[in-house]
Order: structure tokens, then sequence, then C-alpha cells
């Protein structure tokens, strides 16, 4: 069976339509001639239907005939042509990366696509998203010939594209990357030379071309991530008019062989192995102190691939989480423990099978709801029209942005084990679906920065931001949410805990302060878990504001079960998973070193 493929869009609708102000956005000047609420239902239900139905019959093939180099070229499974010129030529893919094209969906809308796709095949997905994402780095860096000459095949899926930045000595250390660039008589034209690795989609069948955006110093640029610069690398060099020339000195070394995303080609790719290849730099060159473009330029990218990293997690987890769900309510096993002489039962009739569904359904509930937060703030600052509500959503989304790629991505793993825990010894073989996922989802926590250096990212520099305000602004709107809320006749307990661990929470914002000063090792040692309390802070704030638009639905006597689900899964998530903020300030604060203390031979 290998894969099994459930899926739905009732949250996402609740979402767009009754919880964040879709309208807002689909009424934007950039949005309002082409879509209107009306249409949300319309666009989720038929995407869901394209992934359903021409995406998801090809995770079986990825998983088991998988990416294969043969003679310098990788290949995918034919299953996966046709899906990917199906998407793309139907509107689904690349295009909707082009901020300036007719029919784009705004992101808010084409998250949730992205989802589902994700979902159906996590390893087919990346080819798509990634020529567009390059192509928009390309649009807004580049000249107007660079523009002309790159994106439009790209934004149509004609040709893919790659972000090369890790190396095999310079991961995580983007600063001691080794790859450099040398100048030739053309000003715009490198000779790079270096080799890259894990490079998602780095070589494969797909596409006629693949642009690499390469990452590399040019010699005699400043050291460390200062002298930096991106370089347009395509695998086919691209003539004036458009046309395909010669190969590039571009050549696949080898493609990783992975415990998961198998039909996903993750390469190591050399260039310049025989001082042939060819790059077009991206803006200027480096200044006269050495200072290259190439980090601000990149980081156009990463920030997003970081929203949409932890949204890949959201959606594998959410499969297997679905198909539990399916499972605990058809396999019949045990008694009921109160009444041990009563027939056999459902599984989901058991306690402790109920407590691991919720727990997966509100944690991913509530991962949702900060991922879509974040795609509702990326429409208010690329098309907004009040500029303060723009700097309020650029502040916002800072924040956010490493707690979604962290956070989702450590709890979709802990999510797919409950998963599996539901199914018992099915769960672990492959027969059944959700041992894929847990192999597919570990990934995430790796890519786009590891989750030590969200932590960091949070803590040292998103505190910072500012002097501060951007955090303070930020934690004072949860703040004023709590209050506003705390004598809520339906949800006064949960605003009660939530309450306890913000004000735990501040206090915790001194303890970590002093650290700096007095022993910044602590720093690095609490950070992940600095980021984990933050994440279950917000998320609870966010799943009790949909909990009270549930709860008028209920109290209106509306008796769709999904709002009576709504509300459960919030107070599941705040009485079992928001009180860790509580202790976990306790831990911090007590500042425990033996981790740091305990001698290396000793491990």
């Amino acid at each position: 069976m290998g894969s099994k493929y459930i899926y739905d869009n009732r949250d996402h609708k609740f979402i767009i339509k009754e919880w964040l102000d879709g309208e807002k956005i689909l009424g934007l000047k950039r949005f309002r001639d082409a879509f209107s609420l009306d249409d949300v239902d319309g666009i989720l239900d038929q995407s869901l239907k394209v992934c359903r139905e021409v995406v998801a019959p090809t995770n079986d093939d990825g998983d088991q005939m998988g990416a294969v180099l043969r003679d310098g070229q990788v290949s995918v499974p034919p299953s996966f042509h046709k899906a990917f010129r199906y998407v793309e030529e139907n509107g689904w893919g690349s295009s909707n990366k082009d901020v300036d094209a007719e029919g784009t969906l705004p992101s808010m809308l084409y998250g949730a696509v992205h989802e589902f796709m994700i979902g159906a095949n996590p390893a087919f997905t990346p080819y798509v998203g990634l020529a567009g994402g390059i192509a928009s780095v390309i649009k807004a860096f580049g000249s107007p010939e660079q523009i002309k000459l790159y994106t439009p095949k790209m934004f149509a899926g004609e040709w893919g594209g790659t972000m090369c930045l890790t190396e095999p000595g310079g991961g995580s250390d983007v600063g001691d990357m080794l790859s450099k660039a040398y100048p030739t008589d053309d000003p715009l034209i490198y000779k790079v030379k270096g080799t890259k690795c894990f490079i998602t989609g780095g070589d494969h069948d797909l596409t006629e071309n693949i642009i690499h955006l390469v990452l590399a110093r040019v010699d005699g640029a400043a050291p460390g991530t200062r002298g930096l610069s991106l370089f347009i690398v395509p695998k086919y060099w691209v003539n004036p008019d458009g046309s395909l020339g010669e190969r590039n000195d571009v050549s696949t070394v080898s493609i990783e062989h992975k415990m998961g995303l198998k039909g996903s080609s993750t390469a190591v790719l050399g260039f310049g192995e025989e001082e042939q290849c060819r790059g077009v730099l991206l803006g200027s060159p480096p200044d006269e102190r050495g200072v290259g473009q190439g980090m601000a330029q990149m980081f156009k990218m990463i920030n997003g691939a970081r929203v949409d990293t932890g949204h890949s997690a959201l959606a594998v987890a959410t499969v297997a989480y679905n198909n539990s769900v399916q499972y605990a309510k058809e396999r019949i096993q045990g008694r009921p423990i109160a009444d041990p002489k009563a027939g056999r039962k459902p599984i989901i009739q058991h306690e402790d099978v109920r407590r691991m569904l919720l727990t997966q359904k509100s944690t991913l509930e509530g991962m949702r709801a900060m991922i879509f937060k974040a795609y509702y703030y990326f429409d208010m600052i690329a098309f907004g029209e009040d500029s303060a509500e723009v700097n309020d959503a650029k502040g916002k989304l800072e924040v956010i942005t490493p707690l979604i790629k962290a956070y989702c991505s450590d709890q979709a793993w802990l999510m797919i084990t409950e998963a599996i825990q539901v199914y018992g010894g099915y769960g672990y073989t492959e027969e059944y679906p959700v041992a894929r996922q847990a192999r597919d989802s570990k990934i995430y926590s790796i890519w786009e920065g590891t989750n030590f250096i969200q932590s960091l990212d949070l803590v040292g520099r998103k505190w910072r931001l500012d002097n501060g305000k951007v955090f303070r602004d930020w934690l004072t709107e949860l703040g004023t949410f709590i209050q506003k809320n705390r004598e809520n006749q339906h949800f006064a307990s949960e605003f009660a805990i939530l309450g306890k661990a913000l004000h735990a929470y501040q206090g915790l914002l001194g303890t970590v302060m002093a650290y700096f000063t007095q022993d910044i090792r602590k720093i690095a040692l609490f950070s992940t878990r600095i980021l984990r309390l933050t994440a279950e802070l917000y998320a609870g704030c966010l799943l009790m504001q949909q909990a009270l638009i549930a709860q008028a639905k209920l109290d209106e006597g509306n008796a769709d079960p999904y709002y009576a689900g709504k509300v459960a899964g919030s107070r599941f998530y705040i009485h079992n998973s928001v009180p860790d903020v509580i202790t976990a300030v306790k831990v911090i604060d007590d500042g425990d070193t033996s981790a740091l203390e305990i001698p290396e031979e000793a491990f």
C-alpha cells in the first residue's frame, strides 16, 4: 500500500474565511479584480482534487524508484513528469511566485494549495517550488536583461532552479565557504569554482535547463559572510536571444542516498572542474571594502523557505494524523477499561488512543495557525496599501519565522511518532503509510538552517530588533488578547493558564538577558527550549482566537462537528502543552550547566 493520501481542507477554509481577514487580503488592489471570498472554496476544492488525483499517485514511485544518477544525469520517475507538467500548465506551480503575473494567488491561498501538494508527495513538490523561488530572487535583484532572459521560463516551469549554499566544509558556517568567483573580460561574467552539497533538485530531467543561484566569494573580496556574492549559473548556457547554448561546466558528482524523500534528488554539484564554469553576477560587485550583496539577496528567498519548511513538516505530519484517525476508527481491539465484560471496541474509543489523536490534532492546528499568520503577513508586506500595517507585518513576520521553521519541524516528527503508536506494530511496517511519513519528515528540522540556528536567531536577533521594540510589541499584542478575554464565560480557565504562561515568559526575558553578560554559553544551552516555549505560548493564543469563533458558532446552534473539534483541540492544547512554558522557564532559571561541565571522555 505504501502511501495513502488522506487530506481535507476544512481547517483552511475556516482560517481564510472566518479567522484571518481573508476579505482584507482579497480586497487589496493587487487581488480585488481577480478574486473574492466566494472563490476560496472553489480554489481549495479544485486544488485538493488535483493533488489527490494527479500528485498523490506519484508518491509510491518516488519512494520505491527514487531519483537515479546515471552517466552524469539524474532522472526521476516517469510519473513525476506527467504530474509536473499538469501542475505547471494549469497554474498550480511556479507562476504563483511571480508577484506581477495575472492570476497569481495570494500567499494565504497558495499556501493551502502548496500544503495539499506537499502532503500528496513531499519529494515531488520541491521541483515545483524551487524554480519560482529562484526566479523571484532574480526578479528582485537582477538587471532588466537578466529578468527578461531567465525568469519567464522559470515562472512557467520550463526551467528549474536551485539555491547552492552548503559546501562539504561549510554548512551552517556560511562565512567559511570556499567557492570562488574570478572576474573575466566581461564585468558581469565570472569563472565560478567550487563544490556544493545537499542541493535539493540539484539535477533532474523534468526541465530542459536548471538555473543555479550559487553563493561564492569574488577573488579578493572580504572574508566571512560579508564578502559573498550570488551568481546565476545555468546548467546550459543561455544565449542573449534566450536559446540554449552549450553545457556549462557544472557536473553532478553524486546524489545522496537518504532515509526519506527519495524521489527528490539531493546532489553534490561540482562547479568549474574544467575551469570553464561561467556565472553571471546578480546585482553589483563587491564594494571598495570587499563587501558583496549575496547574503542580503539570499535572504529574499531564505526567510520564505524557512516558513515553507515548517509548512512542509506540517503537511507530512497531517497525512500521518489523518491516516491514524481512520485506522483508529476501523481497528477493533480491546475492551473498555470501565467495563471489561463489554464487547471489543474500535481503538478510537480507548482513552490513550484518544489522547494521542487529540495531541496530534491540537498541535497540528496550532502549527497551521502560525503558518497562515505568516502567509497573511507575506501578502500584507508585498501588497499592503497602508505603510503602518506593512511595517507591523514585517516586524511580526521577523519574530515568528524561526518559530514556524523550528517548532513545526520538531513537532511534526513527534506527532508522527504518535501516529505510529496508534497503529501499534503495523505502524512500524512499510505496508502502512506512517512509516514513510516518519522517514520523509526528519529532514525538515535540518533544512534551511538547523533548528538550533533558528533558536539563536530568535534570542540573539529577534528579541533585540529595533532595541527590542519589535518583540515587545509582539508580546504586548499577546498580552492584550489574554487580558481582554480573562473573564470569558466559556474559557476562563484556559485564559488563566495563558496568563500564567505569559507572566512566566516575561520573567524569563530578564534571566536570559543576564546570561548574555554572565555566561553566554547558557544562551546556546537553553535557546532551543526558549524557542519551543515561545512557540507554545504563541500557538496557544492563536488557538484560543480560533476557539472563540468556533464557540460563537456553537452558541448560535451550528451543528458542524468541526467547531466542537476546534474548541476541544484548543482546550486540550492549553491544558496539556502550554503549561510546559511555565515548567521550562523554571528549568532555564535554574541554569543547570551539567551539559557544559561533563568531561568529553565521560560521554
